[in-house]
C-alpha cells in the first residue's frame, strides 16, 4: 500500500487527530496510538491503528516515548500549542542538526492560527467555523445551521493535516505540519470564498444567505418533506436536468394538480427569480402528495438530479456498514480487492508490550516502566 513502512506515533485526542491517523492507518502506515494509563477512550477512528498506554509525566515514560519517536516517522500531536514542549518532546528535540530524528514529520492540529490573539483558548468546530467566514455563508431561517462537526475538524483538520503529512513525507527531509482548524475551514470552503471576494456579480452568491443558488435560495437546489415524513433531495441546476426533473415530477402529481390562482411551473420558472417562491411552494405541495420512496422511484435511472435522503441505517446497507478507505488508489480496476475492516475501538493499552519489544525497548527497561506506573494498571504486558 502507498504508506506501508511508514511508522506512526499519535497521541490519542479527540476527533481530527485520530482522523487524521485513520487515513494513514488505511493507506498501509503503521500507526500506534499513544494513550494515558488507566484512561477510558471513545475513540471509534482506530480501525488499523495499535494503543501502548504511556505516562509521559513520568521520567521513564518520557524516556521511551523519546525511543519510540526517534524510530518513527511521523508525530501527531493533537494537543494545545505548547504542550509536548512542557513535557520535553516537542519539536527541538527531534529536528535539526542535532535532534534525536532530524527526518521526523511532527504534524500538530490546533484550534485557531498561531499568530491569533485566540491561539491559546479552548474551541470547538463550531467556533473555528464561525471565525472562518463559512459559517455565515451556510443556510438556515434565522441563523445559520451548521452540519456537525465535518467541516472545521474533520475536512479542515485531520483531513488537511493527513494530506500535510503525505506531502512532508515525500520530501524526505523532517518538518512541522502545522494545521489549525480556522485556515482549514477557510481553505475548504475557498469555492464560495473566493466567489464572494472576487466575484460581487456572481450568480452564485450574490444575495443574502439563503438567497443564492447554492445555499436553499434556489427552489431547484433543496430539500423536500414527503407525505410520509421522508426527504427528497433535488440538485438540477442545469437547464437540461431541470427540465427532466420537472417534467417527471409534473408526470407524477394527480391530473390538474396546481397551487393558488392555479398556478403551474412556466417553461422559464428556473431562471425568473421572480417566480421562485411560487416555484418552491408548487414543489413543497407536490412532493408532500406521495411518500419518498414513491418519489424516488419516479426519478429513478434519470438524470434529473433528485435521490432520497438515506438515513445512517439505509446508507449502510446500500454502501459499507462503516465508511472504508476512500479514494481507491490501484494500478487496475481489476486489481481492486474488497477493503479489510479492522476494529474501530481499541482499548488504550493493548498492544503495550508487543510495541514496546518491536521498537527495542529491552525487558529491564520494561520492566522499570512498570515499577515506576509508567504503563498504569491496564497495560496489556
Amino acid at each position: 500500500m502507498a504508506l506501508a513502512g511508514v511508522k506512526v506515533i499519535e497521541f490519542a485526542g479527540l476527533a481530527p487527530a485520530p482522523y487524521a491517523g485513520i487515513i494513514l492507518a488505511d493507506y498501509g502506515a503503521s500507526v500506534v496510538r499513544v494513550d494515558r494509563p488507566d484512561a477510558p477512550s471513545s475513540d471509534v477512528l482506530a480501525r488499523g491503528k495499535r494503543s501502548i498506554a504511556v505516562n509521559p509525566k513520568t521520567s521513564t515514560g518520557r524516556d521511551v516515548l523519546k525511543k519510540l519517536i526517534a524510530k518513527s516517522n511521523v508525530l501527531i500531536d493533537p494537543y494545545r500549542p505548547g504542550v509536548l514542549e512542557r513535557l520535553g518532546l516537542g519539536p527541538d528535540v527531534f529536528l535539526g542538526e542535532n535532534g534525536l530524528n532530524p527526518k521526523l514529520v511532527y504534524a500538530r492540529i490546533v484550534g485557531f492560527p498561531t499568530n491569533s490573539p485566540q491561539s491559546d483558548l479552548a474551541g470547538h468546530d463550531i467556533n473555528y467555523l464561525a471565525l472562518s467566514g463559512v459559517l455565515a455563508m451556510l443556510p438556515g431561517d434565522s441563523k445559520p445551521t451548521f452540519p456537525i462537526n465535518l467541516l472545521a475538524d474533520f475536512a479542515g483538520g485531520g483531513l488537511l493535516c493527513a494530506l500535510g503529512i503525505v506531502l512532508a513525507l515525500r520530501s524526505g527531509q523532517g518538518q512541522v505540519v502545522q494545521t489549525d482548524m480556522v485556515s482549514g475551514a477557510r481553505y475548504v470552503g475557498s469555492f464560495p470564498l473566493i466567489h464572494k471576494a472576487s466575484s460581487p456579480a456572481s450568480p452564485l452568491f450574490t444575495g443574502k444567505r439563503g438567497e443564492n443558488l447554492l445555499d436553499g435560495g434556489a427552489p431547484f437546489y433543496a430539500i423536500y418533506i414527503c407525505k410520509d415524513g421522508g426527504y427528497m433531495s433535488v440538485g438540477c441546476l442545469e437547464p437540461q436536468f431541470y427540465a427532466e426533473f420537472i417534467r417527471r415530477f409534473i408526470d407524477a402529481l394527480p391530473a390538474g394538480f396546481a397551487i393558488e390562482d392555479h398556478w403551474r411551473p412556466p417553461a422559464d420558472a428556473q431562471t425568473r427569480r421572480e417566480a421562485w417562491p411560487q416555484l418552491r411552494i408548487f414543489l413543497e405541495c407536490g412532493f408532500a402528495t406521495q411518500p419518498r420512496d414513491f418519489w424516488a422511484n419516479v426519478f429513478q435511472g434519470s438524470d434529473a438530479c433528485a435521490f432520497p435522503v438515506l438515513s445512517p441505517e439505509e446508507a449502510a446497507e446500500r454502501f459499507d456498514a462503516v465508511p472504508t478507505a476512500h479514494p481507491t488508489v490501484v494500478a487496475s480496476d481489476s486489481l481492486r480487492s474488497a477493503p479489510e475492516l479492522g476494529a474501530s475501538f481499541i482499548l488504550p493499552g493493548t498492544h503495550t508490550d508487543d510495541i514496546l519489544k518491536e521498537y527495542g525497548i529491552a525487558p529491564a527497561e520494561r520492566y522499570k516502566l512498570l515499577q515506576e506506573g509508567a504503563l498504569g494498571g491496564r497495560a496489556r504486558m
